[in-house]
């Protein structure tokens, strides 16, 4: 019978082989992990879904004669209890109505992603920020109750620091709430630059979003995210400034980066062309080309950039339905939820305003994304 005899020379060789099985159990059992902590939030997300932006929910909504029937509708929707008697009560309502889903999100999901739906908050409150600076840098009136629209407090404390100080003083304050250099330089500087100032601020949330911390497994979904997002940003800018008929000095100014598709480039070959449909025609070759090209018809009849606006809105929630797909087993649902819920409740707040003022279900219509096909 054979006998093993201990040998003192084997160890290192079984110290190897353990560690060597120790390391695989770990990758496996991190990923494993991972995927555990996103089973119950994603079915729950998926089990609640985002109605309000599917062609038969919105137009059971606009089906509603006055504001107490379009109240009545909604709130018997699994999802939403709503209050309110005129315009205004609603879409507070509305908003509160979405902070509440964000809290329930993160309540739901792990502890990791804490951050992430705190820069998501942060996007929606920075065009307080922008806006409030920009007046503050012109000198004109700013009103009290701005402040009391940001949902984060952290916004509203800096909020109320900006309307009460001088403006000598801006630039210490948005250094000390984490702005980078260039915002505080395009604030500093003696001719006050509004455009530049639109720019540097938005690059400011697209950094915390690139900059976040998301389990690891979550950061090719939320990178592909927030290309798109870039992309989104720079044609609508790009769209904007064409209609308004700004020169291309002026243009070059509205750059956020590159995104997933759209290079700095491409951007600067956007910039060289003068009129909005050859805006468009540069974009041949992208994502973004066939739905602007199909709704040129209609922009060429209204006038309105808003409709390219929206057709782009419609396709960057396919392009996050594409993310949620993809990336199933992680931030995927997340991601989706979170930017549906975001469009959901601004639908339902054009509607509720529509409805307020008596416009025809066909007008509030123009106004309102839906999910790409």
């Amino acid at each position: 019978m054979f006998e093993w005899i201990f040998n003192p020379y084997d160890y290192p060789f079984w110290i190897l082989v353990v560690s060597i099985i120790a390391v695989v159990i770990w990758i496996v059992s991190r990923s494993f992990s991972t995927y555990i902590k996103f089973v119950y939030p994603n079915a729950k997300f998926e089990a609640i879904g985002n109605p309000f932006i599917e062609e038969k929910e919105l137009s059971r909504m606009l089906e509603s004669k006055n504001l107490s029937m379009f109240k009545d509708s909604l709130n018997t929707s699994k999802d939403y209890t709503v209050c309110g008697e005129d315009t205004y009560e609603l879409q507070r309502s509305l908003d509160d109505h979405f902070i509440q889903t964000v809290e329930m999100m993160r309540k739901d999901s792990s502890k990791k992603l804490n951050d992430f739906y705190d820069v998501y908050i942060e996007k929606l409150d920075i065009y307080l920020v922008k806006n409030l600076l920009k007046r503050k840098m012109e000198g004109k009136k700013i009103e009290e109750a701005k402040v009391e629209e940001a949902i984060l407090p952290s916004t509203r404390e800096l909020l109320q620091k900006i309307m009460d100080a001088e403006k000598e003083d801006l630039p210490e304050i948005l250094k000390n709430y984490g702005f980078e250099k260039e915002v505080i330089d395009a604030i500093s500087d003696e001719n006050v630059d509004l455009l530049t100032i639109d720019t540097v601020i938005d690059k400011h949330i697209i950094n915390r979003f690139k900059q976040v911390r998301v389990p690891y497994k979550c950061e090719q979904a939320k990178h592909k995210f927030v290309n798109s997002m870039i992309d989104i940003l720079n044609v609508k800018n790009i769209l904007r400034a064409k209609q308004l008929g700004y020169d291309e000095a002026s243009c070059k100014k509205l750059f956020l980066g590159d995104g997933r598709e759209i290079a700095s480039w491409k951007f600067k070959e956007m910039t060289e062309v003068d009129q909005v449909s050859q805006v468009i025609s540069s974009l041949e070759g992208t994502s973004y080309y066939d739905v602007l090209k199909d709704a040129i018809e209609q922009y060429d009849k209204e006038g309105s950039v808003q409709i390219l606006e929206n057709a782009l809105d419609s396709l960057f929630l396919k392009l996050v339905k594409d993310i949620s797909i993809q990336n199933y087993i992680n931030i995927g649902p997340t991601i989706r939820f979170l930017v549906s819920k975001e469009f959901e409740i601004k639908n339902l707040k054009i509607i509720a305003k529509g409805i307020g003022e008596n416009l025809s279900s066909d007008i509030i219509k123009n106004f309102l994304i839906k999910e790409a096909n």
